[in-house]
């Protein structure tokens, strides 16, 4: 049993994210290993769900490529997630988003949620 944990300890990175939430935009840094080079790619889409639970974390962002919506599920603790950067924070009223696969255009928008801060 403790095997596991010794491999599990072997794959965590140790870095730290920030918080967000489904509905929130987020830009995610990924490295992509092609052959024997190495290239960062940004993913930026609205996060619509959050699954797992601790260290086991995974969430899935959808962005629009064209017309064609893609998904993509990336695990939290992943050695290839070079960050995370939260672009927006929407305002949505429940945790899984599968309802924007139905919505196209300006229907499939989320709120943005305003900053409590005045002034700015």
């Amino acid at each position: 049993m403790d095997l596991i944990k010794v491999a599990e300890e072997a794959f965590a990175t140790g870095k730290q994210h920030p918080s967000f939430k489904a509905g929130d935009t987020v830009t995610v840094a990924y490295k992509i290993i092609e052959g024997s080079k190495e290239r960062i790619q940004l993913y930026r889409g609205v996060v619509i769900k959050i699954s797992g639970h601790e260290d086991k974390k995974r969430f899935t962002v959808r962005k629009m490529s064209g017309t064609v919506g893609v998904e993509r599920i990336f695990p939290l603790e992943s050695p290839n997630i070079e960050s995370i950067e939260v672009n927006k924070i929407g305002k949505v009223r429940r945790s899984k988003l599968y309802y924007l696969r139905k919505l196209t255009g300006k229907a499939a928008r989320i709120k943005e949620k305003r900053s409590a801060t005045k002034g700015e």
